[in-house]
């Protein structure tokens, strides 16, 4: 599988994790959300998230904080008030809106890991992946590639490349596994690719 350059290891304090309220048809989705919960609670790693308490999001913040980690969730005040959020959890920071949770995450996070999800997950996974590569921020973006679930995405990917739709490489930004332990190791070692310059309006 594909990564970035490997640079020093750099220390990650908080990891952001985007992932679904649902648990998917296959066991293995909540078995690596818990490996990844119980991973980075070992390894010191405060865990970012959504703060939903069902499907991977509840089997990751459960994982996590079993192994005595910290877990801080973010959710809006809509969606607290349908109790669908954890109450079992470090700290549950609620604020005003969907794009305020993501600019808190985002601000709050060293990096960032999306496991299998929805469009929901699809979402925050491209808005963190656009905003690396306009270089809006630097930080290792990382996919935990249980059952091979991103193949189809990279695919797309690479067609929209081949179709002349992107511009540069963005899947530079992007570190890949199965394994969360070889994911995790490999986003310590990140090296942010250059980021080129995008046409101006006086280009156009």
């Amino acid at each position: 599988m594909t990564t970035a350059a490997a640079t020093p290891h750099t220390t990650l304090q908080r990891v952001a994790v985007y992932c679904a309220s649902n648990e998917g048809a296959h066991p293995d989705y909540v078995h690596a959300a818990h490996a990844l919960g119980t991973l980075l609670a070992n390894r010191g790693i405060a865990m970012v998230y959504g703060g939903g308490r069902t499907g991977l999001m509840g089997a990751l913040a459960d994982a996590a904080m079993a192994a005595g980690g910290e877990v801080i969730g973010v959710m809006p005040h809509g969606l607290v008030e349908r109790e669908v959020a954890h109450r079992g959890i470090t700290s549950l920071q609620v604020v005003d809106s969907m794009h305020e949770r993501k600019a808190m995450i985002a601000e709050l996070a060293d990096a960032f890991i999306a496991l299998p999800g929805g469009i929901g997950t699809l979402e925050e996974l491209f808005e963190t992946w656009t905003w690396a590569t306009l270089g809006v921020h630097r930080k290792p973006l990382g996919l935990l590639d249980t059952r091979q679930f991103w193949e189809p995405l990279l695919s797309l990917v690479a067609r929209l490349d081949q179709e002349g739709f992107l511009r540069g490489a963005p899947t530079e930004w992007l570190v890949r596994h199965d394994d969360p332990a070889h994911l995790l190791d490999r986003l310590t070692t990140f090296a942010p690719p250059h980021v080129r310059r995008w046409l101006s309006l006086r280009d156009t």
